[in-house]
């Protein structure tokens, strides 16, 4: 194992200029086949100008954890209302993860009306988020592969239902690289409130085969966002500086037939950004230096969003300082700690649901407001849906649906107000202009100017990319 991994961050640092500490460090690696590489040759994190017309800069990805229901958000449907209590008909039980525990068709528990000038329908779950339905663009067709929380995330966030492979947000930094010299590139917020990762946990976030430099910060939920932002009290930043520069000597004394991307170049880059970070971080989450009206737009003050109002205002904050790709995920682990409706369904999304309306409806205001709408693509999106069944428990829920969700984008060169896909009568399967979640990271990729089947990285032998060897789809229809 290369001995590099064990070291911390502050243990490189402190370490780099050691002089016989970091020349054995060379001579290891160098004995392992990970040649050094010259910083002075570029670092893996340069931004990239897009090869294809880039109507984004940046996302801001809202992961509703747990897979909200697309019949009780915003994939209305009439007829479900109808047929409330009657059997669906070519049902299969086998669609959700408690087969034993289909019930009959449920309508939705929520009230339903349209809104904006689109006259795009809405649930009550929604009354901030129903605003702002003109800016958002629908895809209400999306399926995918896996009825199981796990490889559902992997699949959402990697393109494939196993663990191992880079996710969304790697590949847009290893493609585009970042904006920012001074903060990481790719930043993930999680449930603030103990109830957990995600399951997969930092997986969903993780380079996989690609270079580390390229897996997503995770910012923790309390305390400190990122350890060791402040160098011990003993070391100047003279000293500090003349350690980085050693070990960029050190790196250019080495062969050169190396690519940029090796592990050795991620890890030097890595400890550069975090000398770089620790003067810019701390500012970039001080939420508290806002206005009052913008505190207040957010829900700062509000009990029952604060936690997710930090989050999404220090998301802008963000990407306004040149970060490429933001996640913030809603929920936690399972079941009633996330979007997981199985039992009493109206309590869970309506919690959930509360947390998130107004600071993501305020993300939005803000975006506009400041400009960064047009650069900023915004998605919604979890990782499957629900059935529109019942299932059966003390209070009625919803099992999990992969054959039908709804996501929406908005900002970032896509068409507001608009509808692609529809799911069928009841919103239990796409039914028209089904749209794969591989066909999901080709729009995305391609609102940022990326064609999905050039970018690329050699691994095993293959070119591997994010949408894999299938023909994916690019939803031309949702660009404005």
């Amino acid at each position: 194992m290369n001995p590099v991994s064990f070291l911390s961050r502050r243990d490189a640092l402190q370490r780099a200029g050691g002089g016989l500490g970091w020349l054995a460090c060379a001579h290891l690696l160098a004995r392992s086949g990970i040649p050094l590489r010259a910083a002075a040759a570029g670092t893996p994190l340069a931004p990239r100008t897009p090869p294809l017309r880039a109507r984004a800069k940046s996302v801001i990805w809202i992961f509703a954890n747990g897979g909200p229901s697309q019949v009780d958000t915003w994939d209305y449907k009439p007829e479900l209302q109808k047929r409330d209590g009657l059997t669906l008909g070519g049902f299969d039980p086998k669609t959700g993860f408690f087969p034993g525990s289909v019930g009959p068709l449920m309508k939705s528990p929520f009230e339903w009306a349209q809104h904006g000038q689109s006259g795009a329908w809405g649930s009550s779950l929604f009354p901030h988020l129903n605003k702002h339905v003109d800016k958002m663009a629908f895809i209400h067709s999306c399926w995918t592969g896996s009825n199981n929380h796990s490889p559902a995330l992997f699949m959402m966030n990697t393109g494939i239902t196993r663990m191992g492979s880079p996710c969304v947000g790697s590949w847009v930094t290893y493609g585009l690289g970042s904006e920012s010299e001074s903060l990481p590139s790719f930043v993930v917020m999680s449930d603030p409130l103990n109830r957990g990762l995600p399951k997969g946990n930092a997986l969903n976030w993780g380079a996989g085969y690609l270079p580390s430099v390229y897996q997503g910060t995770w910012l923790k939920p309390s305390g400190a966002p990122i350890d060791n932002l402040k160098p011990p009290v003993n070391l100047s930043d003279k000293t500090q500086r003349s350690q980085l520069d050693l070990l960029a000597a050190l790196n250019r004394g080495q062969t050169q037939d190396s690519p940029i991307e090796s592990e050795l170049s991620a890890r030097i880059e890595s400890f550069e950004l975090a000398y770089r970070m620790q003067s810019a971080a701390p500012e970039a989450f001080d939420v508290s230096s806002e206005p009052a009206h913008i505190r207040k737009l957010y829900g700062l003050e509000e009990k029952h969003c604060k936690h997710f109002a930090v989050q999404c205002l220090t998301a802008r904050r963000m990407v306004e300082r040149g970060v490429r790709f933001v996640q913030i995920y809603s929920g936690g682990m399972e079941n009633q700690q996330s979007w997981d409706g199985h039992n009493d369904l109206v309590g869970n999304h309506s919690g959930f649901a509360m947390e998130a309306d107004q600071p993501v409806a305020a993300l939005l205001a803000d975006l506009k407001q400041l400009g960064l709408l047009q650069d900023t693509l915004v998605v919604w999106a979890g990782e499957f849906g629900r059935t529109p069944t019942s299932q059966k428990n003390s209070k009625p829920g919803r099992d999990h649906n992969p054959h039908a969700f709804t996501v929406w984008m908005a900002g970032g060169g896509v068409k507001g107000g608009v509808h692609y896909g529809e799911s069928d009568e009841v919103g239990y399967k796409a039914a028209t202009d089904k749209v794969h979640v591989r066909d999901f990271h080709a729009t995305l990729l391609a609102l940022l100017g990326i064609d999905h089947e050039k970018l690329t990285f050699r691994f095993q032998g293959l070119d591997q990319r994010l949408t894999g060897v299938e023909s994916s789809l690019v939803i031309q229809e949702i660009f404005a």
